[in-house]
């Protein structure tokens, strides 16, 4: 998976979010991992495309009008259960998918992160071939951003315990880390 200079993935479904802005300092030194499922615990459903795009009709479930009614988030890459990859923000830019957050001290932690979502639920095993595109992909942000060291490679549940549980405990950190 090659990055461009201008921070966008070669093999990956390009789907530009409305939902970005400029990093304050440039700065990229933190990789979080998150998961994720519209609705909960469904998957191929084309909602959380459709919720990093804007265009998701929240009036269409009774979660969605509850917890995402204007809400705006977008993360860096989508990773699907079948492992395809999906950019909706570039590298170099500022997704909004951390929310409240820190990291080492610091707050805002969108401001110098990546985001990498995984479909699926923090309370079920992730597909093997999501972990192969993981893996591809989080060696080559590696090459690219070398200020993200595998001690900066975090879950969103760790930079915002308490708040967020993601990607949970069937999650293989042991297995992720020793591939890289």
């Amino acid at each position: 998976m090659l990055i461009t200079p201008d921070g966008w993935l070669v093999a990956a479904e390009k789907k530009i979010s409305p939902y970005f802005d400029s990093r304050p300092k440039g700065e990229i030194s933190l990789l979080v991992i998150h998961c994720i499922s519209l609705p909960p615990g469904e998957f191929n459903t084309g909602a959380i495309e459709k919720l990093f795009m804007g265009t998701l009709d929240c009036q269409s479930d009774p979660y969605y009008q509850t917890h995402l009614l204007g809400k705006q988030v977008s993360s860096h890459v989508l990773i699907r259960r079948s492992g395809e990859v999906v950019q909706f923000v570039s590298f170099l830019d500022r997704a909004w998918h951390a929310g409240v957050s820190s990291f080492k001290g610091r707050e805002k932690c969108n401001d110098f992160s990546i985001g990498i979502e995984l479909e699926g639920t923090d309370d079920q095993p992730f597909e093997p071939v999501q972990y192969d595109s993981l893996i591809k992909l989080t060696q080559e942000i590696l090459k690219n951003y070398p200020a993200i060291t595998p001690e900066n490679i975090l879950g969103h549940e760790d930079i915002a315990p308490g708040r967020k549980t993601d990607p949970g405990k069937f999650f293989n950190w042991n297995f992720y880390k020793e591939s890289l």
